[in-house]
Parts: structure tokens; C-alpha cells; sequence
């Protein structure tokens, strides 16, 4: 009997996501049968799937118990990757301290929880770092939805956006905007059972002075691109730095500091995209690992 997948999404992302169309395809061909589902379709029977895996559930950041809730339904009936503990690990951008304290360069980054005085938190962030510019964005966050930068100087701005979100129970970031993003973009580094496969340059997606994204994610500017050693080694010490052993799939995202370093601005473990279509033969790759793990844990069942 071919093996079921399920490819979950939202209904919000159900057109979006570029990766998908490659995906049923290279299942197709590996003898599976893929099929695109929703997470929160609660007429859903999971069990009828061998496997699920977790790609574009993007409107997750705004239901993050339900969503969270439901992972752990969900893997109680099926495979699913990645697995309920890095999702849970990774829907939140406090894993960043994690890397940190492990040695890995990461975006410099101060958090704001419900309970504190933004104020004091932005003048203490503001004393240690000389940035001229700010981004103030969400802990549980994506697609830059709710983020936007800020001038140094825009205290009052920047409480506007913080207070609010901070009083419907969200915690905050704020980290420096690192220039060098305006010229060099973002570097995403994909990597699939824990070794590197490809990596694509993302434009720069924070405005000087815009409002936050009205829609499920900005608009993004992607090519692909070869990464230099240096950002090679920032990836992989990130990716080992993850507590949960070798994963499926992993996404590095990288810009560069002051001083030409890279470091992580996220490490995307939950529903990244991935980038198929700029790079052949990668979406066979991803398929071949996954239904390798499906036939690996039947064995060990």
C-alpha cells in the first residue's frame, strides 16, 4: 500500500506556499501519495495518514495553543515532523538565549514579556547598543507580521507598538537593524537531516518607517544563493546547538553584523519554507529523507 502524507498548511496559505506543488510530485514519483491539508480541519481523520508534515501552517503564530494543542494530538495518531518538541521549542524566539549561551552569533536581542515596563527594557536595550535604527517584533511571530523598525530616536513609536501587544498578553523583541541587510539581504541556509543542501538570498522586508504587513507574510525578494564558508560554519553550529538531535529539515537565516560577521536572526525548525523550486532535485531529496524516517520508525514500532 503506498504511504499517505499528509502536507499541512492553512486555509490562509492555500496558494502560497511554492513548495507544495513539488512536493505532491516528488512523493508522487517516490511511490506516495501526498495530499495538502489543513491543520485545523477538524473533520479530519489523521490517522488515516502515515505521516504529516508540518509546512505552511503560517496563521499558527495567531492560535499558538490550539496549534500547539493539536501537534500533540496530531503525533499521538501519526508521524510527525518536525516532532511536538522542537515545534514547541521553536514557536517561540526565546530559543535564541539557548543558542547564545551556547556560543552561537546570534541578532543581539532583548525580550519584553506582558508584565514589564517597556520603557525601561528600550532604554536599557538602547544604552547597550549603538544601532541607529530598532526592530520591534513578536517572540511568537512570522512573517514579519506585527515587526517593523524603527528609528532610534522614535521612543514614543516604539512604545506605540510595543504596548498594545504587550497588553493582549504577546512577548516582544527588539533587536538592532543590521545595515548590512539593506545591501546583502538575508541568507537562508537550508539543511535536511543535518547537513547542509542549499541556500537562497531573501531581500530586505522591513521598510524604513512602514507600518507592519497586512497580510499573512510580506512580500519577499528570493534568488539563490552560494554561501561563503563563514556563514557555512554559523549554520552548522546552530543547527548542532539544536537540543533534539538531527531533524528533517532545518532553515538558517543569517545577516551580517557591523563587522561583516554573520549571525542568526531565526532558526526555523517548525514550517519554513524551503525553497524547491530554485534548486533541482531538492524537493526529491526532501521526500526521500522523509519516507526514509517513516520506514525507519515502522521498523523500530
Amino acid at each position: 500500500m503506498k504511504p499517505r502524507v499528509a502536507l499541512v498548511t492553512a486555509r490562509a496559505a492555500r496558494g502560497l506556499d511554492e513548495d507544495l506543488p513539488s512536493l505532491v510530485r516528488a512523493f508522487g514519483a517516490a511511490g506516495a501519495h501526498a495530499e495538502i491539508t489543513d491543520w485545523d480541519d477538524d473533520a479530519l481523520d489523521w490517522a488515516r495518514f502515515d505521516l504529516a508534515l508540518l509546512r505552511s501552517a503560517w496563521d499558527y503564530t495567531e492560535r499558538l495553543p490550539q496549534f500547539l494543542a493539536w501537534v500533540e494530538r496530531t503525533a499521538a495518531s501519526t508521524l510527525l515532523l518536525n516532532p511536538p518538541p522542537v515545534v514547541r521549542w521553536n514557536s517561540d524566539k526565546h530559543y535564541l538565549r539557548v543558542l547564545a549561551e551556547g556560543g552561537v552569533p546570534v541578532v543581539p536581542t532583548s525580550f519584553v514579556g506582558p508584565g514589564a515596563e517597556p520603557r525601561a527594557v528600550l532604554q536599557a536595550f538602547l544604552a547597550r547598543e549603538s544601532a541607529t535604527e530598532v526592530v520591534v517584533k513578536p517572540a511568537v511571530g512570522a512573517g514579519s507580521r506585527d515587526a517593523r523598525r524603527h528609528a532610534r530616536g522614535a521612543i514614543d513609536e516604539m512604545l506605540a507598538h510595543l504596548r498594545p501587544l504587550l497588553a493582549a498578553g504577546r512577548s516582544m523583541m527588539l533587536q538592532p537593524y543590521l545595515a548590512s541587510v539593506d545591501r546583502d539581504g538575508e541568507t537562508a541556509l537550508v539543511f535536511m537531516e543535518g547537513r547542509f543542501c542549499h541556500a537562497i538570498r531573501k531581500g530586505p522586508l522591513l521598510p524604513a518607517g512602514a507600518p507592519a504587513t497586512a497580510h499573512l507574510f510580506a512580500p519577499e525578494e528570493i534568488a539563490p544563493r552560494v554561501p561563503d564558508a563563514l556563514e557555512l560554519a554559523v549554520g552548522e553550529r546552530a543547527v548542532a546547538r539544536v537540543p533534539f538531535g538531527e531533524l528533517l529539515y532545518a532553515r538558517v537565516d543569517l545577516i551580517r553584523d557591523p563587522q561583516g560577521q554573520p549571525r542568526v536572526l531565526e532558526l526555523e525548525l517548525t514550517e519554513p519554507s524551503l525553497y524547491f523550486k530554485y534548486f533541482d532535485r531538492s524537493a526529491q531529496r526532501f521526500t526521500a529523507a522523509a519516507l526514509a524516517r517513516l520506514a525507519s520508525t515502522r521498523r523500530g514500532a
